[in-house]
This record gives structure tokens, C-alpha cells and sequence, in this order.
């Protein structure tokens, strides 16, 4: 059995180009459990906590209880749920998971696999992390989800591209790097930061604004140049680009401190740095979607004058 391909190929909710990383998470989760037990079971009512704080830091802006994926992860032949009352799960209901006793744990044929097979569990959490979230988020993700990968263990699509279902075949262009980071000309395009130690630029990212595992293609105009902070926040959605290319910050975000007045709300309004002449600026297609499925508004970029009405409570 190819259990890479069936990590790939999870059944998830798509339409309109949504994230629906549920799935994924769980997935995740469970396999930073079975590192630390290979044959526990997760009770439902004691890690609905966790897998409540996976979703609400990594996933959609609108929210889903993880009685869903508990429930729906097994029809994909990776996981299984049993309850007091015996085998099968009662459904997706909070209330049937917990009542019932619910618990859950990856298939009874991949655990052995894992366990005949070590390196199987990283290359499963490369597909999981690579198909459904940005390389900004993976390590932390992995701390989160409590899965201890050595450094050598992360990287990107690699021979498993060809698995990204409705995307076979796609490669990542290794220029993309460079062909952003010269049209912003080696600037952070939210805060102007250019660092470099000698000739070399340091803490300089080239941000997919639609994300790679969602289309999103290795062209300029996809492109942001951004500083590790701004590149994490622009991820998280935490900031955001309004309709005219002007930095946008999430209602929801709070800070105190004048770091984060500095760095992140005073961003609010402010035009993007860059391109230069003669180089794409984002597109309108890519933006929509940033906003639609990353960005933490609701339903629309805030612009400067919401944020500043916010108090720092």
C-alpha cells in the first residue's frame, strides 16, 4: 500500500480555491502522538482542546469544531474511531463524539508500517506540511502539532510533487527567490528593511501571496519581498493588502508593546515599497485570494482607519 500517495490524496471540502487544512492537522497531530505512543488511542474529549488551537492558529478564517475531521478522517483510510459502545464512529457531532466516549488513532496497518518503516512518518509530515502550508510555518506547525522532525527532514516537494492532486507533474521554479528579491530590490516591500551581511541579503523571504499548494504560481507577480517577521505575519494573516496595494492589519490582532505599534499596526495604510519599473506588481487574482482565505478580516481587509480605532485592550 502507497501510504504516501493516501496522505496526498485526503478527501478535503474545496471550492472556490478555500483552505480546508482540518484534515491535514488531525493528521498531523496524530502523528506527533503516535512518536510519543505508538499504540494510544486519542479520546476525543481530551484532545478536542489541542486540536482547537491547531485550527484556530492554522486554519480558515471561518471556524470548524475538529469533531469534523475526527469523524471524517476515517474515510481515507488513515484513521479509525471507536467508542464505548464498540467500533465506528457515532458522527461528526461534538456532542455524539464526547457522549459516546469517541477515540481515535491512525489505521491498525499504516501504525505498523510506521513502525516496520521510521523514516515513513517524516515523509508523510513533508507531504502533509508541503501540500496544505507555506515552508514559513513548518517548523513551528511541527512544535504545535508536538512532532519532532530533525532539521534534515524538512524540504520541499521533491520526487512527492507529482502527488499534489490537480497538480501533477508541477515543479517549483528555484528562481523565484531571486526574481522577487531583485524586483523589490532586496527591500522588505511592508517595512523597507534590507539587511545583508556583506553582499548577502539576510532575513529577506520571497512571500507566494496565493500560496504554491493552492496554484499559486513562482511568478513575480505572486511575489513579495518581505522581512522574516512581515513574511511570518503575512502567513498567519496577520497583515494583509487592500484592493490598492496598501498593507492592511487584522482587526484581530492585538499588541501593547511599541514593537508591535511599530511594526505591525503603524504598517496599516501604508503603500507597498516596490516593484521597480518594469517589474509586475501583485495581481488583483492572487491578492483576492490571500484575502479570502489567509488574511483574518471579516469577509474585507480593514484599512487604516479601523485599526487606529482600536484600542490596545
Amino acid at each position: 500500500m502507497d501510504w504516501l500517495e493516501r496522505v496526498a490524496g485526503l478527501r478535503q471540502w474545496a471550492r472556490g480555491g478555500a483552505r480546508a487544512p482540518h484534515k491535514p492537522l488531525l493528521l498531523l497531530y496524530a502523528l506527533g502522538r503516535f512518536q510519543e505512543d505508538s499504540e494510544g488511542e486519542l479520546r476525543y474529549s481530551d484532545v478536542e482542546g489541542d486540536l482547537k488551537r491547531l485550527l484556530a492558529e492554522y486554519g480558515p478564517r471561518n471556524r470548524t469544531t475538529p469533531a469534523y475531521p475526527f469523524h471524517h478522517l476515517t474515510g481515507d483510510g488513515v484513521w479509525e474511531v471507536s467508542t464505548d459502545g464498540g467500533a465506528g464512529s457515532p458522527g461528526p457531532l461534538v456532542t455524539e463524539l464526547r457522549a459516546s466516549g469517541a477515540r481515535g488513532r491512525l489505521d491498525p496497518e499504516l501504525r505498523a508500517a510506521l513502525r516496520r518503516d521510521p523514516a515513513l512518518l517524516a515523509r508523510m509530515a513533508r507531504i502533509l506540511l508541503d501540500l496544505h502550508f507555506p515552508p514559513s510555518l513548518h517548523g513551528e506547525l511541527c512544535e504545535a502539532a508536538g512532532l519532532e522532525l530533525e532539521y534534515g527532514e524538512f524540504g520541499g516537494l521533491g520526487e512527492y510533487g507529482g502527488l499534489v492532486p490537480g497538480q501533477r507533474g508541477r515543479r517549483r521554479d528555484r528562481r523565484m527567490r531571486e526574481m522577487v528579491l531583485a524586483a523589490y530590490e532586496y527591500r522588505c516591500a511592508f517595512c523597507g528593511y534590507d539587511g545583508a551581511l556583506g553582499m548577502v541579503p539576510v532575513g529577506l523571504k520571497a512571500a507566494h501571496v496565493r500560496w504554491w499548494a493552492f496554484k499559486g504560481p513562482d511568478d513575480v507577480d505572486n511575489g513579495l519581498c518581505l522581512c522574516a517577521l512581515h513574511h511570518k505575519l503575512f502567513d498567519k494573516g496577520v497583515l494583509g493588502l487592500g484592493e490598492d496595494l496598501r498593507v492592511v492589519v487584522s482587526a484581530r490582532f492585538t499588541g501593547r508593546s511599541a514593537a508591535a505599534e511599530q511594526q505591525v499596526r503603524a504598517l496599516s495604510g501604508r503603500a507597498l515599497i516596490g516593484p521597480r519599473t518594469g517589474s509586475a506588481p501583485v495581481a488583483a487574482e492572487h491578492r483576492s485570494w490571500h484575502t479570502d482565505h489567509v488574511f483574518h478580516g471579516n469577509g474585507e481587509a480593514r484599512g487604516p482607519q479601523t485599526v487606529a480605532s482600536r484600542s490596545p485592550a
